[in-house]
């Protein structure tokens, strides 16, 4: 149904455009917003990575530094039959995540460390699973297509006047301004429409690739709880990126309006918990007895000497235990004995 819908969405923004473009532009002012549009998103497409990355200041990590984490991307990965992408960490206390990349051969996957300080190993390994599904359906590239129609909409809504649309469209001056403030703002609902409704399918394909839709459902009200109260300073700066993101990393706005990227939180847990009824999963399952991404001989790993993750600590809270990885600490935060100390995370 949501692969429908966003069919009929992409079908109602092209219809947007060819009836924006003849009225206000013609057919030189449609070609000429048509191929300007196209050519500053597909160089947004073929770079959203390493923008995308550098924007929020992600460092990549290989298995040696984080082979929990690392791990579990792959063997999600391999459940979602994907490549794996590249794995990216975000010093941040807000609890967030997202994926990026032009398609599943080019993708990355960013967590931010208050995200793996909060969640339980099954929490997490929902929300790797979501943004696994983001890349599997290629997000990035119908996310290019709509923003490319919404480009050209508005930069027809632009050059309208200059092109004579005013002379012949019959709509007079006014109905001709009226347009032209108005189709953008059409076209900007029609986006972030798109954007929501991706996000239902990444939630649905992600918790069918974790095993477990409640996994995700739980994570989501975390986050959600987490980005309210945390401000991302990075996402403030670069609002055009936070359909990227798992939950809207700008405010905690919970409302599911039409300028909303994200969809109302509480309608995702509920179509999630409603897919878990129809899974047969009962709500009383344990963790345990469904699929584990991790491996039985994981409470025995430790990382490697100097690595910005410290040891794992099976027994205290930590990340094995259902209580999130202990994140690096900025410099000068760890003991002589290799304990970290100093700043604690939100959730202590």
């Amino acid at each position: 149904m949501n692969f429908m819908r966003t069919a009929v969405l992409l079908a109602a923004m092209t219809a947007l455009f060819l009836l924006v473009g003849g009225a206000l532009g013609g057919k030189t002012g449609m070609l000429m917003a048509l191929i300007f549009a196209i050519g500053t998103n597909v160089f947004a497409w073929w770079n959203s990575d390493r923008m995308a990355l550098a924007a929020n200041g992600a460092q990549e990590i290989d298995e040696r530094q984080a082979p929990e984490l690392y791990t579990l991307v792959r063997e999600l990965s391999a459940r979602a039959e994907i490549p794996m992408p590249r794995v990216y960490v975000v010093e941040s206390d807000q609890p967030n995540a997202f994926a990026t990349g032009r398609d599943p051969q080019h993708a990355a996957v960013a967590v931010h460390t208050g995200l793996i300080n909060m969640l339980t190993r099954e929490e997490l390994s929902g929300v790797i699973a979501h943004e696994l599904a983001h890349i599997k359906h290629r997000d990035t590239l119908t996310m290019t297509i709509s923003a490319t129609l919404a480009g050209a909409i508005s930069s027809i809504a632009q050059w309208g006047m200059f092109f004579g649309g005013g002379r012949r469209n019959g709509l007079g001056i006014i109905g001709t301004l009226a347009l032209a403030i108005l189709a953008p703002i059409a076209a900007a609902i029609v986006q972030m429409a798109v954007s929501r409704s991706r996000e239902y399918v990444a939630d649905e394909s992600g918790a069918r690739i974790c095993g477990n839709p409640r996994w995700l459902a739980r994570a989501l009200a975390k986050i959600s709880r987490g980005a309210e109260a945390i401000p991302n300073e990075r996402a403030e700066a670069n609002p055009a990126m936070a359909h990227l993101f798992i939950v809207n990393p700008l405010s905690g706005r919970g409302m599911d309006n039409l300028f909303s990227t994200h969809p109302n939180v509480e309608n995702r847990i509920a179509a999630l918990e409603e897919l878990a009824q129809r899974m047969n999963i009962a709500p009383g399952t344990s963790e345990s007895a469904a699929w584990s991404p991790f491996r039985d001989d994981f409470a025995q790993q430790s990382y490697p000497a100097g690595s910005a993750w410290g040891r794992a600590r099976p027994h205290d809270g930590g990340f094995l235990s259902g209580g999130g990885l202990t994140p690096w600490r900025r410099g000068g935060d760890r003991g002589t004995g290799g304990e970290t100390r100093g700043r604690r995370g939100p959730w202590g």
